[in-house]
């Protein structure tokens, strides 16, 4: 495969991920508007990540498998919070 071929297939991935985890994001800052220890743990969740994303090679596997137990993380904290406002 031709090297601009797989920049921009990387682009286009990298743009389709981050799309997708601003609009999670923006949903679990409205679940967890009352719960403050949830936000805050949003918060961190989302600067590990973000970390994550900036931590070069991928160590192996392991930096790439972090990632998505992040990206559960964060989900499963939406979720609870968004039980807590529903009950």
């Amino acid at each position: 495969m031709n090297g601009w071929k797989i920049v921009a297939l990387t682009f286009i991935l990298l743009t389709g991920l981050t799309v997708g985890y601003r609009a999670a994001s923006a949903q679990g800052e409205a679940a967890c508007s009352n719960q403050p220890n949830m936000a805050r743990a949003l918060v961190a969740l989302r600067d590990a990540r973000a970390g994550l994303e900036r931590a070069e090679d991928n160590k192996g596997g392991w930096r790439a498998r972090a990632v998505q137990w992040t990206d559960t993380a964060i989900r499963e904290t939406q979720r609870g919070c968004a039980f807590a406002d529903a009950h």
